[in-house]
């Protein structure tokens, strides 16, 4: 596939503006539609990337029906999701979707078995996943050359009342589903598939916040299948404004300090106590994620983060918060 992908964004808000901008600015892609329930919201992202050139809607079938797509972007909130993945992969369109993929088990498998039914390129958007840090410790965990993944823990600190549908835990999943869902799937993609979950979360900082149902501080232990053991603390009542997601991971070879995604300190334990790399990147995880889909898409490869990588992560975060609500340690099935 030499021309450019026509490519359509489903939900213009927050985190579609990041894609947008990107995707206006790929060779690669042609940006055509723009749907939103919010017409002036879809208009507005017509205008910005496209320069009032492209189609707006507020009917999503009606846009799938009249657009003739290569990709489209998902960009609803979780609980905005219905059957709009099946639809795109009934018509082979590609789809590039946001985290969750859904607020249950039973859509999520329905999407995954859509794409894989249709042959559709997919990538959810866990772009942590794609950071330079993040990178390097894959290849090295992959290779052996870190040796055996012992322990991975983790803190997402941040403190802010975010949208009004992200609060409500029914429309959200909470802060661990919607949110550190991002941390949880690089544990996964570092040391594998989880054993079990065991967490305790509260509403500790916004019960007089109206319609705040969600979690606002979490602590989990996770076992892997591999023997491996995480802890991951998240709260949404740490220092406002400041997103902190931080993470080590100790190997029998090396021990990793992630700033982030793109920056960590790496020391090889197995070299003596005074060997380290850095690793500085600004590398542009969500251009890398979407080049990714897009390179699978015109040479018929394998996205890093296909629908059923969302549907196993959203696996894990939901035995997460049902071992919260049991208040005892939940074994994961094979997925």
């Amino acid at each position: 596939m030499s021309s450019p992908l026509r490519t359509a964004i489903l939900g213009c808000g927050g985190i579609a503006g990041v894609h947008a901008a990107i995707l206006s600015k790929l060779k690669e892609v042609k940006l055509v539609a723009y749907c939103d329930v919010r017409l002036e919201a879809a208009n507005a992202f017509n205008h910005q990337y496209s320069a009032g050139k492209g189609a707006v809607y507020q009917d999503f079938r009606e846009m799938l029906d009249k657009t003739g797509l290569d990709l489209l972007c998902i960009c609803l909130p979780p609980f905005a999701h219905s059957d709009e993945v099946e639809l795109a992969a009934e018509k082979n369109v590609n789809v590039f979707i946001e985290k969750p993929i859904a607020l249950d088990m039973k859509t999520a498998e329905r999407m995954v078995a859509s794409v894989e039914r249709s042959g559709v390129k997919s990538q959810v958007g866990f772009m942590f996943r794609f950071g330079e840090a993040v990178e390097v410790a894959k290849r090295m965990i992959s290779s052996g050359e870190a040796g055996k993944a012992g322990l991975f823990t983790a803190r997402y600190f941040c403190n802010s009342l975010h949208a009004p549908w992200w609060r409500e835990r029914e429309k959200s999943g909470g802060q661990v589903v919607e949110q550190v869902i991002h941390i949880y799937d690089v544990s996964r993609y570092l040391l594998g598939e989880v054993e079990s979950a065991y967490c305790q979360m509260d509403n500790a900082f916004h019960r007089e916040v109206e319609k705040y149902t969600s979690e606002d501080a979490s602590a989990t232990v996770l076992r892997f299948r591999n023997g491996a053991l995480a802890t991951i603390a998240a709260t949404n009542g740490a220092i406002p404004n400041r997103w902190i997601s931080e993470y080590k991971l100790v190997a029998k070879n090396a021990t990793f300090y992630f700033e982030d995604a793109n920056n960590a300190t790496i020391y090889h334990t197995d070299r003596g106590w005074n060997s380290e790399t850095q690793i500085r990147s600004q590398k542009n995880a969500y251009e890398a994620e979407m080049l990714d889909l897009i390179n699978a898409v015109k040479n018929d490869a394998e996205t890093r983060t296909p629908m059923i990588e969302g549907a196993k992560t959203l696996n894990l975060v939901l035995a997460v918060r049902r071992s919260a609500e049991e208040g005892k340690p939940v074994t994961l099935a094979p997925y």
